[in-house]
């Protein structure tokens, strides 16, 4: 193990089990965030996956480990809580996931109804109920060759002649965990590309056998449940700066009416699709009522946070199964 994660994980232990630490953490309150979770921990492992998955067996362990030093609780306890002042008391956490991945219901559900804890989703709401596709995991998997060669030879040609060549660390690279990391960066570079571009390229990879996000049926049993409530993550997952006001303020209205049509009691928070927003933004936010906003900036809620501007603090794959390295990051927003 690197010696810098060992002085992470050592840290973020500390910092939790020291009267030091639990002083700086009572009464906080930290939501974590959380994509997908896979079926199995050695595919979430990989770098390109990392950051947005989390196997079972990880989080598991995780849904363990927050009991044990924080109240698990849902996403409105923590926030009418935390709202204009600190709590006092042991910290409390509450889980969000971004998008509405398939495997939310079909991995994350069983195991927070086994443990008892509480979550929110937050649904990018074209996607729910429909065969469309992320790029991200479109475009990756075909790359990191889940389709078969041809299908990758095809996306690599189209990317050349789109002027996004695949770095040399890619073709290079016989360990799958170093390919892993250049097709990770990769990715996170065509995150520039304009929402037409994207699209262009997710149609030319090779169709799912299953719909990548869940349905509104499963949106209706989960929320049955009582342990899952569900918000708004953008319609198309559309990047809000970049919209104009009027595509802006139908991207808003869009997903609000889908959510009031396929759930109950849709939550008054909104996530900002990949956590981008601005002044403009969070006031259009505010104008169609919602009071809460959810970002990706790394920190915990504090009595002076921006409403329409939360931290969350991430969790990946690495985290979640050395959940002291989580702590770590708890840590750091806690200072920050």
């Amino acid at each position: 193990m690197p010696i810098k994660t060992s002085i992470k994980r050592a840290s973020g232990w500390l910092y939790l089990n020291s009267p030091k630490g639990r002083s700086q953490l009572r009464g906080a309150g930290v939501i974590l965030m959380l994509h997908r979770v896979l079926a199995d921990d050695a595919s979430a492992a990989l770098p390109h996956r990392n950051e947005l998955c989390v196997g079972p067996k990880a989080f598991e362990g995780l849904l363990r480990w927050l009991p044990r030093h924080f109240d698990c609780v849902s996403l409105m306890d923590l926030l009418k809580d935390h709202q204009g002042t600190r709590g006092s008391g042991r910290p409390k956490v509450a889980l969000t996931f971004d998008d509405g991945w398939r495997d939310n219901a079909l991995n994350a559900f069983p195991l927070l109804r086994k443990h008892h804890i509480p979550a929110s989703i937050f649904l990018s709401t074209d996607f729910i109920g429909s065969r469309q596709r992320f790029w991200w995991e479109s475009v990756g998997e075909t790359l990191w060759g889940s389709h078969g060669e041809e299908p990758r030879r095809q996306l690599i040609e189209r990317l050349r002649k789109l002027g996004r060549p695949l770095p040399a660390a890619y073709f290079m690279n016989d360990r799958p965990k170093a390919r892993s990391h250049a097709l990770a960066q990769y990715l996170q570079g065509l995150k520039s590309l304009n929402h037409q571009a994207l699209q262009l390229l997710t149609d030319a990879c090779p169709p799912e056998s299953l719909a990548q996000a869940m349905d509104w049926q499963q949106v209706r049993e989960l929320e049955d449940s009582g342990l899952v409530r569900f918000g708004p993550h953008g319609a198309s997952h559309a990047l809000l700066p970049y919209l104009d006001d009027r595509r802006l303020d139908e991207e808003l209205q869009r997903s609000h009416a889908a959510l009031n049509q396929g759930c109950q009691q849709p939550l008054p928070v909104y996530c900002y699709p990949n956590g981008d927003h601005d002044e403009r933004v969070r006031a259009r936010v505010a104008a169609h009522r919602y009071p809460y906003a959810l970002s990706t900036r790394a920190g915990i809620c504090q009595g002076y946070d921006d409403p329409l501007a939360l931290p969350r603090i991430g969790v990946s794959q690495r985290n979640a199964s050395r959940p002291s390295l989580l702590a770590w990051r708890i840590s750091r927003g806690n200072r920050s």
